[in-house]
């Protein structure tokens, strides 16, 4: 996410609060929302950087939706205006012909004050954001698309799983996904401590968890895997000396490191993801987390490749479905091979 360079405000404490969502809309085939399910009409916005978005392109991706859901990337970096196109040719998107999101934004709601966070879903003829709400996008792209799901898509959230994925993902967003960003940008020492505390907690939890099992819940990905996973990829990258979560790599907590790698070499995972861009958003971006704005050389990313034994425990990546295919030309990312 993000409308501040952190994607959150914070609070009249030193702890930090994630910003609310601005266009919380939802994308509907049964006609409970005012925008329907339809191809060709929508635009999906994200960034490589962002955790939040690469849950909705992973979605995307082993859903089979990239023929009727454009992408669109906006780069690393941005300012107070918020996430730019620099990347595209001229600046600027060359589906929606802006240079900033923050522009479908105000198209949608003028006078926009809240925050300009990707994922955004954009109407490619109005121009307008139709929603950033990452948790509904996601469930929906999974149950309300599915006259658009490939052959051999993924079930990502399971009937019988239903529950158990949300309250497992419930501890993976409040400790994990923001307890990264709550280390990053706490305001005080205890803040601090505590949110380091939670995560690593959480990530002992899982890590004995995922002992046992190759998947955070059944014996194939769900959406619950996706969640953690995004953050994980991150870890070594950005989030240890960036946010100083510092206890351990996660390339040196076995368990976790593992199974990360095992997902990362899964396609539709590690295929959207851009290691440089991660580093040049967190370490360019927040100025006041490394005011020098001096981008790690490191880490050595080709680990990532290394065998990982994880299909020891059983299940399959895709149940009795298949992985979907390569990602469009234009969507490519560089490869570590």
């Amino acid at each position: 996410m993000g409308a501040s360079p952190s994607g959150a405000a914070q609070s009249g404490s030193d702890e930090f609060v994630r910003e609310p969502l601005g266009v919380q809309e939802r994308i509907t085939s049964d006609g409970s929302s005012p925008w329907p399910v339809e191809a060709d009409r929508y635009r999906l916005v994200a960034a490589r950087a962002c955790p939040w978005a690469n849950r909705a392109v992973i979605g995307r991706r082993l859903l089979g939706l990239e023929p009727v859901i454009s992408l669109g990337i906006a780069g690393p970096l941005h300012d107070e205006r918020s996430w730019r196109f620099h990347l595209d040719p001229d600046d600027k998107d060359p589906v929606l012909g802006i240079e900033y999101l923050r522009s479908a934004y105000e198209a949608a709601v003028p006078g926009y004050d809240k925050g300009v966070t990707v994922p955004a879903v954009v109407e490619v003829a109005s121009g307008k954001v139709v929603t950033n709400d990452y948790k509904a996008l996601e469930f929906d792209f999974a149950t309300q698309w599915t006259e658009f799901h490939r052959a051999g898509a993924p079930d990502l959230f399971p009937d019988k799983y239903r529950d158990e994925i949300e309250e497992v993902s419930e501890g993976v967003f409040h400790d994990i996904n923001n307890g990264v960003y709550k280390c990053g940008f706490a305001k005080g020492q205890a803040s601090y401590e505590k949110a380091y505390a939670a995560l690593f907690g959480r990530l002992d939890e899982l890590s004995e968890r995922l002992s046992r099992q190759r998947y955070l819940v059944g014996d194939a990905i769900t959406e619950a895997d996706v969640r953690l996973w995004v953050t994980l990829v991150r870890f070594d990258a950005a989030y240890h000396g960036h946010f100083k979560c510092n206890r351990q790599k996660l390339s040196e907590m076995p368990v976790l490191w593992a199974y990360a790698r095992d997902l990362f070499q899964t396609p539709g995972f590690g295929d959207t993801i851009d290691f440089e861009q991660i580093k040049q958003h967190y370490y360019g971006v927040h100025h006041e987390v490394n005011p020098t704005g001096i981008i790690p050389v490191g880490p050595d990313v080709s680990n990532w490749l290394t065998a990982h034994g994880r299909e020891e425990l059983g299940g399959s990546p895709f149940g009795d479905g298949t992985p979907p295919g390569p990602p469009p030309p234009t969507e490519r990312v560089p490869s570590l091979t």
